[in-house]
């Protein structure tokens, strides 16, 4: 990986291949705003626009972002309705500057019950952009961790039955390739904004040691100068891997 632009301090070593964010709090900004949520999501996706840039110029490989999780369908149908839109808009105004930059999209999450129009735009989305290398953009639309884990498991158990797999064969990293995130490498950093600490069913299997960052920015308010924030946390910190420290293999003990 090369070394991020702009001066920044950091080696190649402590710049993370895959951040992935929850971008979390565009209601509640909107709400200290006076404002209508909608217009939260509006801001939030300048937002994603700019954490883009910013994951480009630092030599991230792969950014995923929680773009719409499958539980906020029990939101208020008015709200899907304007998220759809929003996507749908993103999609139509950004897709052409993002293949541009050489970013591939990449979409991960159950497609099934998505109407066509939706469909059709991530699939327009993959297929236009399948060719670039620059940066990975993963977007989980219509994802919940469990439900891709219940998926994973049909497929498995599908496998088995057609004797194209045995079941003793079927290892951590055999199972991960019945993931959405197959071929993907899994996330060193997680940035969740709004200041919520926890992960809200997201990517439950591919965290199991990511290095967890939580801002107390709403995700409108997110800027490069937060992803840097986060990006130097995550450098100081000596990632183990359930193993020990350099420190604790010197002093004989795990740290």
């Amino acid at each position: 990986m090369s070394p991020p632009t702009g001066g920044d301090e950091r080696d190649e070593m402590s710049t993370p291949e895959h951040v992935a964010i929850i971008m979390d709090g565009n209601g509640r900004w909107a709400k200290a705003r006076g404002l209508p949520r909608v217009a939260g999501h509006r801001a939030g996706v300048e937002a994603l626009r700019n954490a883009v840039r910013a994951a480009g110029d630092a030599g991230i490989g792969w950014l995923t972002v929680y773009a719409f999780s499958s539980e906020n369908w029990s939101r208020p149908k008015s709200e899907v309705s304007d998220l759809m839109g929003l996507l749908k808009l993103f999609i139509r105004r950004d897709l052409a500057e993002l293949h541009q930059s050489g970013v591939r999209v990449r979409i991960i999450g159950e497609r099934q019950g998505l109407t066509p129009d939706i469909a059709g735009l991530l699939e327009e989305a993959e297929t236009l952009t399948a060719g670039n290398r620059m940066l990975d953009l993963v977007i989980a639309f219509n994802y919940g961790g469990r439900d891709e884990i219940v998926r994973a498991t049909r497929r498995v158990a599908e496998a088995i039955r057609l004797g194209d797999l045995k079941s003793d064969d079927v290892t951590p990293d055999v199972f991960a390739g019945f993931l959405d995130t197959a071929g993907m490498p899994d996330p060193d950093l997680v940035i969740r904004t709004s200041g919520e600490q926890r992960m809200s069913n997201f990517l439950p299997w591919q965290s199991a040691y990511s290095e967890l960052v939580f801002l107390p920015c709403y995700w409108p308010d997110f800027t490069r100068e937060h992803f840097d924030d986060a990006l130097r946390q995550y450098a100081a910190r000596e990632r183990r891997f359930g193993g020990v420290t350099a420190q604790g293999v010197a002093q004989g003990v795990a740290s």
